[in-house]
């Protein structure tokens, strides 16, 4: 995707009815110690060696490789558990700096709350990690084995949210779980084209 300057007016949406070619969507599960990145017939991760600067960096970097091309970039929003206060500050700015290098490079990206992915992916919003794993593996035959399994579950899911939000759905998904796609922080739609 070349990128739009910010005063070219953009053409109308033609995928909200899954009309044309499939969007290239990335779904983006940020972590410290390891982000799953996943598109819609893939999953990877990114598992970072080092700390503090040189972590954010390398994270940042990889993280841009990735999402480069996306006509849109689904990242999954803040956790408020007790299992990240430790952490917090790094994660949140590394949450920020996703978000601007999409601003930068004039990629929309959209906000998702961990427990609308869960109930996009599992039918449930308390769904645990193993249990959207499971839901992702039986409805779109992703088979999600070994290192960082359930962060590229979680990245999946929320690939797969955003690309049924634009109207090109993997597969057939329960409108229990579709009621999910209406809590999320979506882009103006005007603004993901291809």
């Amino acid at each position: 995707m070349t990128a739009l300057p910010i005063e070219t007016p953009v053409p109308a949406l033609t995928t909200r009815a899954g009309v044309g070619p499939r969007p290239l969507v990335i779904g983006l599960d940020l972590s410290l110690t390891c982000t799953g990145v996943a598109g819609a017939e893939w999953t990877d991760h990114i598992k970072p060696t080092m700390k503090g600067h040189f972590r954010l960096d390398y994270l940042i970097t990889k993280i841009g490789d990735f999402i480069r091309n996306a006509d849109l970039v689904v990242i999954e929003g803040p956790s408020f558990g007790a299992g990240v206060k430790h952490r917090h500050e790094d994660l949140a700015g590394l949450r920020v700096m996703a978000r601007h290098w999409c601003w930068k490079h004039h990629i929309p990206y959209a906000i998702v709350p961990p427990s609308n992915r869960a109930m996009y992916a599992a039918g449930s919003g308390r769904a645990s990690k193993p249990e959207v794993r499971e839901a992702i593996s039986e409805r779109y035959g992703i088979e999600l084995e070994g290192v960082a399994k359930y962060d590229r579950a979680d990245a999946y899911a929320l690939a797969a949210a955003g690309l049924d939000w634009l109207g090109h759905p993997l597969a057939v998904v329960p409108p229990r779980n579709r009621l999910a796609l209406n809590g999320c922080d979506w882009p103006d739609m005007t603004a993901v084209a291809r």
